[in-house]
């Protein structure tokens, strides 16, 4: 086996128990891409087991931090079979779930959803890649369905040095699928639609959005990077009077109105805008258009802290822009999906844009991922989906 041996004094944060070995505190010792490596304090002492990444700045994902572990089939088939077992702890209304959420279920870089009877898995690490037909194996044994498709066509593969790659890895069946959430009925295709094919981790914002809606009554509702109108259905289910999406994809936008079919909403009391998102709320703005509620949900701007400084300008200009097209009383979810924009940051630049924009609101909510997309306490990077519920002072 294989050893990595550490600076002095490199070892803390896994001591703490966190998962990640950066390239600037590897001493010596290498490995092929993928290879399991015994990880070593600088006096020569065990600190975990971890894949071996030879490109990428996080240099090693630790897989187990108890010597006596062997990374092999019966490791991941006992790692898989916790992480499902803890999807059981938490009421989740939908037929489709997060059973593998990376880092947070012992297993970094490994990213399973579930549609239905239909897996669907991100591998973006080199240890994912290295182990994929092991994983393959052990999903469809632990779950017991015979499909799984792979979905590892993000841009975090690039920094691995691998390929995209993307296709059925078991069984066969259609990309277009159909799932249950709180009730609706929404589509997804798992071949070309944004992730794995959907947002689950909104799952539960959706539904206090449209909670909101059936309390309040929006007249006036603008849903802002809208993708496949999850929010949108949220807002009509709740008796939102007229709902006006935007998004700069037009195929996102047909399967919107898609969804509306689906849940049998009146499509006469929406508008789909195939337009950019900052050019139409300043457009908005100069026509005189006021809303009673808007969702921001935009795509990763941040994807790590070295692109926090121009996110954050762009963050700031929406929710400025937002705030000033709310009416007072008006409700404005925002959301960062950003890994490189904490919780503290985002908040201070929802701030900075209420000052801007001349507007103060009350924090009336602070949102989060649903459960199945879980942080733990050694893993804070997991917070990535940050949401803020804001009422418009009067």
């Amino acid at each position: 086996m294989k050893s990595i041996r550490l600076r002095p004094g490199k070892e803390k944060s896994l001591l703490k128990g966190h998962p990640w070995i950066f390239d600037g505190a590897v001493a010596k010792g290498g490995a092929d891409s993928g290879e399991t490596v015994r990880i070593e304090s600088h006096e020569g002492r065990f600190l975990a087991w971890a894949a071996f990444s030879p490109k990428s700045r996080i240099r090693a994902r630790v897989w187990s931090f108890e010597e006596s572990a062997r990374i092999d089939e019966a490791f991941f088939a006992e790692r898989v079979a916790r992480a499902i077992e803890a999807r059981k702890l938490w009421r989740i209304e939908s037929d489709a779930m997060r059973l593998i959420h990376g880092e947070s279920d012992g297993l970094p870089g490994l990213v399973v959803d579930r549609y239905g009877d239909t897996l669907v898995a991100q591998m973006t690490s080199c240890g994912t890649e290295r182990f994929k037909p092991t994983l393959c194996k052990v999903l469809i044994s632990q779950t017991g369905l015979g499909k799984l498709y792979e979905r590892s066509d993000g841009s975090v593969r690039a920094l691995e040095g691998l390929p995209e790659s993307s296709g059925w890895l078991a069984g066969e069946g259609p990309v277009d699928l159909l799932i249950r959430e709180h009730g609706w009925r929404l589509g997804l295709d798992i071949a070309r639609g944004h992730k794995t094919g959907f947002y689950l981790d909104q799952r539960d914002n959706r539904q206090r959005f449209f909670q909101w809606t059936a309390q309040r009554a929006f007249a006036q509702v603008l849903n802002c990077f809208s993708y496949t109108g999850g929010f949108t259905v949220a807002a009509l289910a709740g008796g939102a009077g007229f709902v006006t999406s935007v998004d700069s994809s037009a195929p996102a936008l047909e399967q919107a109105k898609a969804q509306l079919r689906l849940n049998g909403l009146d499509d006469s009391r929406t508008e789909t805008l195939d337009a950019d998102v900052n050019a139409s709320l300043r457009r908005f703005l100069q026509e005189g258009r006021r809303f009673d509620a808007i969702v921001l949900d935009p795509p990763k701007f941040a994807p790590t802290s070295a692109h926090a400084e121009r996110a954050a300008r762009a963050y700031k200009d929406i929710n400025r822009l937002a705030l000033q097209l709310l009416r007072p009383g008006g409700v404005l979810f925002t959301f960062s999906c950003s890994g490189g924009i904490s919780a503290d940051l985002f908040h201070k630049i929802v701030a900075s844009a209420g000052i801007d924009a001349g507007v103060d609101a009350f924090i009336s909510e602070k949102l989060g991922g649903a459960p199945d997309h879980p942080m733990t306490l050694c893993f804070p990077e997991g917070e990535y989906l940050k949401g803020l519920v804001l009422v418009r002072k009067t």
